[in-house]
């Protein structure tokens, strides 16, 4: 069995954009996959085709495919004629020893101008395999269910399915860009909207020289788990420590989380619009931090013109950590570690601040400058996956 096929749900509802979908997710496979010896992957009437080489490591593929978007389900398959004996002889040799309780026959049709109903393929395929082996047929509750594609010039066959990411393929809702951070909530948003076909762009604040370099490191490997879900990445690493200072010395202690908050988002805008991203994501909860109340959201959002979304604006801690654990970030995100918003932070922060009071307390500062000095100071770095290595004499 040589071949994978892969189904999507989400796409076929796509109407006459179909054709764009499928043609991005075949490049994002062929992406995904590349360094494993695939010779092909190609769009065939409602699936697509990954053709693999004799020594592609099917646990590899697997593990990869898992993690592209778009994908409702994948198979390693066998291809076959559409004569029935030689089908179902193709099948009993790839089941060799195989043993079941009991067993079914699932087909379908690619194209309902076949000269054989579904109904048929089943009972004559599966007659076929049930002489052969003795198994016993049970429609209801199979152990065991073969699965038949018939197309116009093959079938395809498999024993099972494995689940896809599910969502649209990376490229298709366009561009954002997500703050950062290495907690927990971030990462989480920045994969949601990953899920949801847009490319995410990463924006870190970081306090170094005043903290240390361990929120940047950590970043970084957040950006690499995430990477292998987009291929391809980039992240900025803005220095917060010397605005936060500024700030502690011109902003009432209250307000200062706010002030910090809608800074950041200014330089994310700046940011985001340098690389033709529409929205910013937070990973914002309400009522999660004290700084987190409706009120201090709707106050911090009136600093950028561009929308902000939050996916994870009505998810408790819980499922949040649930999801961080299923990407595979949530080891990295527990790590220690000295983050700029735990910086200079007040006792007591304002709950329920208002956006004139923001701009009043914003009036005894240099934004402008505070912004450019930030976006100048920036450090962008670039992240890919699959990280494919150079031949012996290939280096730079």
């Amino acid at each position: 069995m040589n071949t994978i096929v892969v189904h999507y749900k989400e796409l076929a509802l796509k109407g006459r954009n179909r054709p764009w979908f499928i043609q991005l997710l075949v490049r994002n496979l062929k992406s995904a996959l590349a360094g494993l010896h695939v010779p092909a992957v190609r769009s065939l009437m409602g699936r697509i085709e990954i053709e693999l080489g004799r020594d592609t490591p099917w646990i590899d593929v697997r593990e990869r495919l898992t993690r592209v978007f778009g994908i409702a389900n994948f198979s390693c398959a066998g291809q076959g004629p559409h004569d029935f004996d030689a089908l179902a002889a193709a099948i009993l040799d790839d089941l060799g020893d195989r043993q079941t309780p009991s067993f079914r026959v699932a087909a379908t049709r690619a194209d309902k101008r076949l000269p054989f109903t579904s109904p048929q393929v089943e009972r004559e395929v599966g007659g076929r395999i049930k002489d052969a082996k003795g198994w016993h047929v049970d429609l209801d509750r199979p152990a065991l269910t073969i699965h038949i594609e018939m197309l116009p010039e093959r079938a395809f066959y498999f024993f099972g399915k494995e689940p896809g990411a599910g969502g649209l393929p990376t490229g298709t809702g366009g561009r954002v860009a997500c703050l950062l951070s290495g907690g927990i909530d971030s990462p989480v948003a920045a994969y949601r909207l990953m899920r949801r076909g847009c490319f995410v762009l990463f924006i870190h604040f970081h306090s170094y020289p005043i903290l240390s370099l361990a929120s940047q490191e950590k970043v970084r490997e957040i950006a690499s788990v995430l990477t292998r879900y987009q291929q391809r990445s980039r992240l900025a690493l803005v220095p917060f420590g010397d605005l936060q200072q500024k700030i502690v010395l011109a902003v009432p202690p209250d307000l200062r989380v706010v002030i910090y908050r809608r800074l950041m988002l200014r330089i994310a805008e700046r940011l985001a619009r340098k690389w033709h991203a529409k929205a910013l994501v937070t990973g914002e909860v309400i009522g999660q931090v004290a700084s987190q109340t409706l009120e201090n959201m709707t106050t911090i959002a009136t600093a950028t013109e561009l929308e902000v979304l939050r996916p994870l604006v009505g998810m408790d801690k819980d499922e949040i950590a649930a999801e961080a654990q299923r990407i595979g970030t949530f080891p990295i995100s527990i790590v220690p570690d000295q983050d700029c918003c735990t910086l200079f932070t007040p006792r007591h922060p304002a709950t329920r601040a208002r956006v004139t009071d923001a701009s009043a307390a914003e009036e005894a500062l240099p934004i402008e400058e505070m912004v450019t000095s930030a976006i100048a100071s920036t450090v962008v770095e670039q992240f890919k996956f699959p990280v494919l290595e150079l031949p012996a004499g290939h280096g730079p």
